[in-house]
């Protein structure tokens, strides 16, 4: 399986992958820049030489990119979405350049605007963004958001109807990625048996399992449909261990890579989660009648 984590570039680049294997990870996910500017230069051949090489050396693949926290791409404000156009394809051309897989985008806010056209804007700028930019191996990744506010991609219909709009337009691949604590927040009960393969089904007609690439691995500290966007360390949260356990072990989910982006709130935090997500997946061994005689006579 492919366990990850969000690793800071503060450095360098490359040093965001020395970390991601020294936490004991086999993928990870970055901010190619600052995730609180506007503006950020693009990496030299220097910067993407040595991630290339890091990567390499420690077997991390794939490599995920999130996009800046100040990108609306669904801003009714015109001046605002322009901006966000414009920070969004600068994302694309630095994932590219790094080499990443998969550039991960929140849909956007609606600001108050009916949500067909906060859809239909998003899609729009997601278009004008990657417009005559060659994917070179790149998808982009529509992330579902937990409903706070007027955040748009709480509800997988959502994201599929942005896509719908958008993927005729671009080279790309436009794909998505589930947000555990997300799922539980907007009312997906990914906690319980019975609700995460309820949750699946529906990810499934609106989305297209296949079409999910990657699974950002969080506890949620809110409840199930709080629609409050609060992660929390694995097992600790309202999704829990044996929640956990099932997603991991699920054979429509195993397969894809799993990055976790909880808190760290104490020295070594960052490790605990990856090792934990490395236990709820292994399977405990299976006790036969003859090891069953044996541990008894021990």
């Amino acid at each position: 399986m492919r366990i990850g984590i969000h690793t800071s570039i503060a450095g360098s680049l490359d040093k965001a992958a020395v970390r991601a294997a020294e936490l004991g990870a086999n993928t990870f996910q970055i901010f190619s820049a600052s995730p609180r500017m506007w503006r950020a230069r693009p990496p030299t051949r220097e910067e993407v030489r040595r991630m290339r090489e890091a990567r390499e050396k420690f077997g991390l693949a794939p490599l995920v990119v999130h996009d800046n926290y100040l990108i609306n791409l669904a801003a009714p404000d015109e001046a605002l979405r322009r901006k966000s156009v414009a920070a969004f394809r600068a994302e694309i051309q630095r994932a590219v350049a790094l080499g990443a897989e998969y550039l991960v985008a929140h849909p956007g806010s609606a600001k108050g605007r009916p949500l067909e056209e906060a859809l239909e804007r998003a899609a729009r700028s997601l278009v004008e963004a990657a417009r005559e930019l060659p994917a070179d191996g790149l998808a982009l990744l529509i992330e579902n958001t937990a409903g706070q506010g007027s955040a748009l991609g709480s509800r997988f219909e959502e994201l599929a109807e942005i896509r719908r709009l958008a993927q005729e337009e671009v080279e790309f691949e436009i794909g998505y990625c589930l947000d555990t604590a997300h799922c539980l927040a907007a009312g997906y009960d990914v906690a319980t048996a019975a609700g995460l393969r309820r949750t699946l089904r529906e990810a499934e007609a609106a989305l297209g399992l296949d079409r999910v690439h990657v699974i950002h691995a969080n506890d949620s500290k809110a409840p199930l449909g709080s629609r409050v966007d609060r992660h929390e360390h694995i097992g600790a949260g309202h999704i829990g261990d044996d929640g956990f356990r099932r997603i991991l072990r699920s054979r429509k989910l195993r397969a894809k890579p799993f990055v976790l982006e909880t808190p760290v709130e104490e020295e070594g935090d960052d490790r605990r989660n990856v090792e934990k997500l490395k236990q709820l997946c292994r399977r405990p061994p299976t006790i036969t009648a003859s090891s069953s005689r044996s541990g008894r006579r021990g």
